[in-house]
């Protein structure tokens, strides 16, 4: 069996295993070393792995991970998620499918100081869940807006999944928390125009809720000052290259912790629950990097990523149709697969083809454009069927809504989805616009 043949057996046989639902980081560390020793044998193995956990670990720029994972968890302590709520539904909750508009509203800014999709989905439903049940929203509205708001966690800055594919591909993590922040824009207001949309043709699915007057306005939009003033300073100072994002997620997890302090949300025994719970995030995180530092060690021995980049270089199909291609595959993946774990396993396989293709635009550029693109498909997995995971957590925290109707709820926020990443195919100035702007 060549090296090639070897690779794609490899690929495989992952698969196979991951559903049979084998952790994923034990899954590529397996794969990894039984390809690696195959092709070169137990002394070069072993050689290999003296230096290369630590070289991985040692990575600056992965110190970025834990801090914005607490920060994540200061914020849920902090009750910003009600306060983001609140706000958004005194604005907006008195117009049809207002109520859902909020929970999107809210999401977009949890998503802001939280950097993960779960998070933001399960945060964001045990407090907007109940207001959705009072005014008799129904199941298939309420769970579908949760579900498709959550995905906004990992798009909109802090994204722990853009920083890891920042590292994946060697690209700058400011640039492309720059280039996520129009598409997360888009997004937001793509999510609220399906509301609007969704309340018109179903009337009933999404009834008026109560008018705020212009004093219960304004108290509510001061109680998000936290995260107004979280966002400014964190992912401004980033932006304007103030901050490291590494220093600027450090600095935004202290504020969040001390607002959380100061506004009593904030205990000895909170603070050892956000240690514990950031402790164990980073952990899986960081064991399913090294599975694919194996899984991709032993790519890399098998050539298989250059071979097939050739390959396709010399096929004659066009770079938009590869790239199409390719983010077909990302939302079959996404079906059944974890987004981090589909980015460490795809990224080193897809990320040489797409450099070996013109697009008409710098290296820099492309791996913007590309990894936005990547986020989007990616965060469009987590409410696909049949394995969407935010369907799965927004569904097991409302009992009386079948997992069926969940998933039939989605599906309009699916089909904004689609438009936008056409839109950002088609366009990438729109993505790359802010990028160069802040140049």
């Amino acid at each position: 069996m060549s090296s090639f043949e070897l690779a794609l057996s490899a690929i495989s046989a992952l698969l196979v295993l991951m559903a049979l639902r084998i952790p994923v980081a034990v899954a590529m560390i397996s794969v990894g070393i039984g390809g690696y020793v195959s092709i070169a044998g137990w002394e070069p193995f072993l050689n290999y792995i003296k230096s290369a956990p630590y070289w991985r670990f040692a990575n600056y720029d992965l110190s970025v991970v834990p801090m914005f994972l607490l920060m994540g968890q200061f914020a849920t302590k902090a009750g910003l998620s009600s306060a983001l709520f609140k706000s958004a539904n005194a604005y907006l909750g008195h117009r049809k499918g207002g109520v859902a508009m909020a929970a999107i509203g809210g999401c977009a800014g949890f998503g802001a100081i939280c950097g993960s999709s779960l998070a933001t989905a399960a945060t964001m439903a045990q407090v907007a869940l109940p207001e959705l049940k009072r005014f008799n929203y129904s199941g298939a509205l309420a769970t579908g807006a949760l579900a498709a708001g959550g995905t906004l966690g990992i798009l909109i800055p802090p994204s722990v999944v853009l920083v890891i594919f920042a590292i994946a591909v060697e690209a700058n993590i400011v640039t492309l928390f720059q280039a996520a922040f129009v598409p997360g824009l888009m997004a937001a207001g793509g999510y609220l125009l399906t509301i609007a949309i969704y309340v018109r043709i179903k009337p009933e699915a999404g009834p008026v809720g109560a008018k705020a007057s212009a004093a219960e306005r304004h108290r509510a939009l001061l109680e998000t000052w936290p995260v107004m003033l979280i966002f400014a300073v964190v992912i401004g100072g980033i932006y304007l290259g103030v901050f490291t994002p590494t220093e600027g997620a450090a600095f935004g997890a202290m504020g969040t912790g001390l607002i959380a302090v100061w506004r009593g949300g904030l205990r000895l025994q909170g603070f050892i629950d956000c240690l514990k719970g950031t402790a164990t995030t980073t952990a899986m995180i960081f064991l399913i990097l090294l599975g694919a530092d194996f899984f991709n060690a032993f790519l890399g021995l098998s050539r298989m990523p250059m071979e097939l980049a050739s390959v396709i270089g010399e096929s004659g199909f066009a770079p938009m149709a590869v790239l199409l291609i390719i983010l077909l595959i990302y939302l079959l993946l996404g079906c059944v697969m974890d987004s981090l774990a589909m980015i460490m396993l795809t990224v080193p396989i897809f990320w040489p083809i797409i450099a070996g293709l013109d697009f008409g635009m710098p290296e820099d550029d492309l791996k913007m454009w590309f990894g936005i693109l990547v986020l989007i498909v990616v965060e469009v997995g987590l409410i696909t069927p049949p394995v969407g995971l935010n369907v799965f957590v927004i569904n097991s925290m409302s009992k009386a809504v079948k997992l069926r109707e969940t998933f039939v709820g989605v599906l309009p926020f699916l089909a904004s989805d689609l438009i936008r990443v056409t839109l950002l195919v088609l366009f990438p100035a729109i993505t790359l616009s802010l990028p160069h702007l802040l140049k």
